[in-house]
């Protein structure tokens, strides 16, 4: 027998218990639920306070209106990751915290020494049967896991799923404990800037694509910033530490930024004001050019390695036609430990809204890079498999649509029911279950009230309330005439189509 699950005294029914494969209802033993019926009595006669229902803090339900805009929200993303050539895959939410070697005893980290300052947000879990586990903090490092466990050098991949952090939720910006990522990620060899600038593209396409408003993506590469850091003087153990202090920049001014860097980092208050000359550039190619002729960041190599692939990246960009959109940003850091090269980060300008008086405050809403050492990590001899890949804000972005579609009174749909089979009189129900079945065996989606003889005006107006666009109703006349009555909700028009007819003229009407 496989058990999905113990039931906890007050489920009820709503435990699951799983028998050969098939799940079935298990109810508590008749003992048990009449002492918890004992019990709520009790406690409701001594005027105590039951417990209040609620989701844990930083998640939430999503009811049905709100399923389907993110429902439709994924679709889009996932279709313009398809349209790219990307292939979906799925790994375990749960991830080994420490695992060993098969040729050594030094036990290596799955998750931790891979996030920089974000890894004191990640989930551990208690130990299950020997193995140290945590929920995964992103999509990134198991896709890397999966490419070491594999074996695989090359791989275009999409994949949407959840993941969990233990951070502070700001639910009004769309940030959760538990959420949604869209990753697309390129693994392979391959020749400088290509795959980096496609991922740019499928940014700009998705962005323009939902019509948020105003964006622009940010460029940068830790290279130039690594290089930026040697040639002001910081030691190469503080690279890392002073990469996270300057992702803040878009949050806090730069004296909050250089007070971190010296007071908390270490960092000397020249080095900090060195680093505040080049953090605060940002432009184009005439940017990049300044910076290759910078006497002190021409002489790094890292920083020339990286300035000439950027260069390439805007040529590249440049042909896609999206430049006007891109913004070689030296303060965007990106505080993720893994990212070697290019680094991306979208950001909504304004709020274009006309209902909402106030601008959606959500942060940005898109950010990857170029991690070519991280597979690495997991792979027992070290080989690298060099990757790029970007992850869509959906919850950002879910947050700015819920909040248009909020304001702006519309109602969603939340199934995609095309006909409602009714009936004007009674004892008629044989004849509406006959005909929704041809209907559901011809794939249509039909929908019919679940009582014996309801009231026509009670069918109809169940087709108004959830926007099912036609109603196929047959009453005696109609079957002694052998023809089906269809009608438009909307303009409230019939017609009677012969029944043999009638699968054909829905699919007629119901085209594009």
């Amino acid at each position: 027998m496989l058990r999905l699950g113990r039931c906890l005294p007050g489920l009820g029914p709503l435990c699951l218990a799983g028998s050969r494969g098939s799940f079935a209802r298990s109810r508590l033993p008749a003992g048990e639920r009449g002492a918890l019926s004992r019990q709520v009595r009790a406690a409701a006669a001594g005027g105590e306070r039951l417990p209040v229902l609620k989701t844990p803090k930083g998640t939430r339900d999503h009811p049905p209106a709100q399923a389907a805009l993110r429902e439709r929200l994924v679709s889009a993303v996932v279709s313009c990751f398809k349209r790219h050539g990307a292939a979906a895959i799925d790994t375990p939410a749960l991830e080994l915290r420490v695992r060993r070697a098969r040729s050594s005893l030094r036990p290596w980290e799955t998750l931790v020494g891979k996030y920089g300052e974000g890894a004191k947000l990640i989930y551990e879990l208690q130990d299950q049967g020997g193995e140290l586990l945590a929920l995964r903090y992103d999509l990134t490092v198991p896709f890397a896991r999966y490419l070491a466990m594999n074996k695989i050098t090359k791989m275009k991949r999409y994949h949407v799923a959840k993941v969990y952090r233990r951070d502070n939720p700001a639910t009004t910006r769309g940030r959760y404990r538990e959420f949604y990522q869209c990753d697309f990620d390129i693994a392979g060899q391959f020749d400088p800037m290509i795959p980096d600038a496609e991922c740019l593209k499928i940014v700009h396409e998705i962005l323009s694509d939902l019509q948020l408003g105003d964006f622009v993506i940010k460029v940068n590469d830790r290279r130039i910033l690594n290089g930026v850091f040697a040639v002001c003087g910081v030691p190469e153990s503080k690279f890392i530490p002073a990469c996270c202090t300057v992702d803040k920049l878009d949050k806090v001014p730069w004296e909050e930024v250089r007070s971190e860097m010296v007071g908390e980092k270490g960092l000397s208050p020249e080095a900090a004001d060195r680093i505040g000359e080049y953090v605060q550039l940002h432009g184009g190619l005439e940017l990049i050019e300044q910076l290759l002729q910078d006497p002190k960041l021409s002489q790094n190599k890292v920083a020339k390695e990286g300035l000439g692939d950027m260069k390439l990246l805007f040529e590249y960009l440049t042909l896609f036609g999206i430049t006007g959109k891109i913004s070689f940003d030296l303060s965007l850091a990106r505080g993720l430990d893994y990212y070697t090269g290019v680094i991306f980060e979208a950001v909504l300008l304004q709020q274009e809204n006309e209902h909402v008086e106030e601008p959606v405050s959500v942060g940005s809403v898109a950010g990857g890079g170029r991690y070519d050492g991280l597979v690495g990590m997991f792979d027992a001899k070290g080989r690298k498999v060099p990757c790029v890949g970007v992850s869509i804000g959906i919850e950002r972005i879910f947050s700015i649509l819920e909040q248009r579609l909020e304001a702006s009174g519309e109602k969603l749909r939340t199934t995609e029911t095309q006909v409602l089979v009714a009936t004007p009189q009674k004892h008629l129900l044989a004849a509406r279950m006959k005909l929704i079945s041809e209907l559901w065996d011809a794939g249509i989606k039909a929908e019919m009230l679940y009582k014996k003889d309801p009231k026509l005006l009670k069918q109809l107006q169940y087709c108004e309330d959830t926007g099912i666009p036609l109603a196929a109703i047959v009453g005696e006349q109609e079957l002694a005439d052998g023809v089906v009555k269809l009608r438009d909700v909307a303009t409230r028009k019939e017609v009677d189509i012969p029944r043999e007819k009638l699968i054909d003229e829905i699919r007629r009407r119901l085209e594009p």
